[in-house]
């Protein structure tokens, strides 16, 4: 870290833990959103591996949001002084003590890495968030997940173009992210960052040609995707991160294949073919 910048060490290791409760209804607002076939959900039922995105929400107060909408930050996050900010990708350890509905939960965080950085785009900042979820029968979940805070756009700055996405697919499935989709998915995980559903926001501020889709639904729809392609096996982790953007109202591909060694690739191909994020599901033995 150079002279000129932030001092962010101290919150390294800044903590918090918070309580939730397993409720059916965020579940089945889910399986509405996704628009599958799944039984209504009922107590003791198994949560699905992701969804407990679906609680320990942020509730920060409308007064402590930035120009994007989202919690500037300064209580358990760093103060990054830079206005936007990109969801980078997350790793997860699915224990073997799985999360029910009608489970009471705990969530301990920390922050585990703060790295300030240059890029072709300027100044950034990757902010890591461990979490640790903990249900009735001990530890369920480890989480891992990478924020990106990076200065405004340049003038004429332009997205790079994705390395194509791979033409060998085990089974894929095809989504249209239209509006309504990403208001639904930002209403169930109380999202308030603008870039989801502010289009003069995302596209006379922020530069981008147009309403972004969330980074986290796409990581859900790939790990679904291997979830329900493989009947029966206990997911044991799963990891992902965020190589493009992908942008509304232009159909995207959730992609899988099948590896010798039992796992499965995932990727998201947006709708010129690119790579747009990658992700792996590894299966307990």
């Amino acid at each position: 870290m150079d002279d000129a910048a932030p001092d962010y060490r101290a919150w390294l290791g800044q903590r918090r833990t918070s309580e939730d409760f397993i409720a059916p209804f965020p579940p089945k607002a889910l399986i509405a959103a996704f628009d599958t076939d799944d039984p209504e959900p009922k107590v003791g039922d198994l949560l699905p591996p992701v969804w407990h995105w679906l609680y320990f929400l942020d509730t920060a107060p409308m007064s402590k949001l930035g120009r994007d909408g989202m919690p500037t930050g300064g209580g358990f996050l760093p103060p990054v002084p830079l206005p936007r900010r990109m969801w980078a990708g997350t790793q997860f350890t699915f224990h073997e003590a799985p999360l029910r509905i009608g489970d009471s939960v705990r969530r301990e965080q920390e922050v585990a890495s703060i790295e300030p950085k240059t890029g072709s785009t300027g100044q950034m900042v990757i902010v890591t968030q461990r979490s640790r979820i903990y249900g009735p029968a001990g530890l369920a979940v480890t989480e891992e997940r990478g924020t990106v805070f990076r200065e405004d756009a340049k003038p004429g700055e332009k997205q790079k173009e994705p390395r194509p996405a791979p033409a060998d697919a085990t089974w894929s499935k095809q989504i249209m992210p239209d509006p309504v989709l990403l208001f639904r998915f930002s209403a169930l995980t109380f999202n308030p960052h603008r870039i989801h559903y502010d289009h003069p926001y995302v596209t006379g501020v922020e530069g981008y040609p147009g309403l972004l889709v969330h980074g986290p639904l796409m990581s859900l729809l790939q790990i679904e995707l291997a979830r329900r392609s493989n009947p029966g096996r206990r997911i044991a982790a799963y990891a992902c991160r965020a190589l493009a953007p992908v942008y509304a109202n232009a159909p995207f591909s959730v992609q899988a294949r099948a590896e010798a060694d039992g796992s499965v690739t995932t990727w998201i191909a947006e709708s010129k073919g690119g790579m747009a994020q990658q992700g792996k599901v590894t299966f307990a033995s």
